[in-house]
């Protein structure tokens, strides 16, 4: 084995859990909202197997697949970026993140309040969009900081880059980080600066970033880098693994540019892994409940795989899944969705079959550090025997 691109296209589930109930989710399924647009063309998903796999043959099922393709649940107890993609490298969360649905507590606030000098607005969920809208007048004449979570564990901060330079909004952060350990250990403290004139009309900016718990144990990445492999993280993994087991990384802008990344690091000589994540679906679409343009960013990634594939060797396999859902559909709330994930393998050492549903997105984790023989300590299995010729 030469090289594995893993792609997590953040969101794209496959179908409710059979307890997505306890999470707040009922008859949720973000592929088959997408697949219920007409502007959905998937043509080279669809030849992978995507429509083959058990429960999404509305995507239109192929007669001779050519990838390997399967679902998997999710053992850990959420239905977040962090604790998905954690399990996706090997790491299963049986307890909960903490969350802060009537904000957060005054022995968070105080000492955040302290070390930053500064006041506190919001502190309760709200959508990032508008809660900008709602309290930046007073966020810019005050220079209390807006601090706001949602359904995920989260903590986030919101500053007009204006009143707080983005690189001081960072240092707040990441004195957030310290403060937010223990019980009130959430997954992310996330910087959101913003910009605008006024009166209810803000935008966020590019320069969001993440501050991430540290995984509890080693995950695939440490193996790769422990074996002196490369451990490449495109977009947000390197945050979501506070940079735990990764020698190179890079930073997106979307979509489209870590599309180009991902290209870039296939036209390179390596051994090892690239972890990409492609967060547009979540962020701009599935949080947005934005069906039609979360359709359209589907179809965008499928056009472009063919010039990614072109570029694989004998020895490299591609990888093609999620860490969650965010059905655009789903208007209960604006949530994360408990959903399975879709797994598409390619390459021209894989089987072309069907794997079936897998218990556990730590199977990954697992068939990846099999076909390399690297020792990973996981509950996931390896399925390396069923899609391997």
């Amino acid at each position: 084995m030469k090289r594995i691109f893993l792609f997590v296209l953040d969101s794209c589930g496959a179908g409710e859990l059979p307890d997505a109930a306890r999470f707040g989710d009922i008859g949720v399924n973000t592929l088959r909202s997408c697949a219920g647009t007409k502007g959905l063309s998937i043509p080279n998903l669809r030849g992978a197997g995507l429509g083959n796999i058990d429960g999404l043959d509305f995507i239109g099922p192929v007669k001779a697949p050519r990838g390997a393709f399967g679902k998997l649940a999710e053992r850990s107890m959420g239905k977040d970026t962090t604790i998905g993609h954690w399990e996706i490298a090997g790491v299963v969360s049986p307890e909960p993140l903490p969350t802060y649905p009537e904000g957060f507590p005054e022995e968070v606030l105080k000492p955040f309040r302290e070390a930053t000098g500064r006041g506190v607005l919001a502190n309760a969920p709200w959508s990032g969009t508008a809660v900008i809208n709602e309290y930046g007048d007073e966020h810019r004449r005050t220079g209390d900081l807006i601090v706001y979570t949602s359904a995920d564990s989260v903590f986030q901060i919101a500053a007009h880059e204006e009143v707080v330079p983005v690189e001081q909004l960072y240092a707040y952060c990441r004195i957030a980080r310290r403060i937010l350990r223990g019980k009130h250990g959430v997954g992310r403290v996330i910087a959101r600066p913003f910009v605008g004139e006024g009166n209810g009309n803000y935008t966020r900016t590019a320069r969001r970033h993440d501050f991430s718990l540290e995984p509890p144990r080693k995950t695939m990445l440490d193996a790769f880098q422990d074996a002196g492999l490369a451990s490449i993280a495109v977009g947000k993994i390197y945050d979501i693994f506070a940079g735990q087991g990764i020698t190179e990384y890079v930073y997106t802008q979307g979509n489209a540019d870590g599309m180009r990344q991902a290209l870039s690091y296939a036209e390179r000589d390596f051994t090892g892994l690239c972890f990409v994540n492609l967060v547009d679906f979540d962020m701009l679409y599935g949080h947005r409940r934005d069906v039609d343009g979360y359709a359209a960013a589907l179809t965008e990634f499928d056009a472009w795989l063919p010039q990614f594939l072109e570029k694989m060797g004998p020895e490299d396999l591609v990888f093609i899944t999620a860490d969650h859902g965010c059905d655009p559909a789903y208007t209960a709330t604006t949530d994360h969705t408990r959903e399975y994930i879709p797994l598409l393998m390619l390459g021209a050492g894989v089987k072309p079959g069907n794997i079936g549903v897998r218990p556990c997105f730590a199977d990954i984790a697992a068939t990846i550090c099999d076909l390399f023989q690297l020792p990973l300590q996981t509950e996931g299995k390896s399925f390396r025997e069923e899609i391997m010729l």
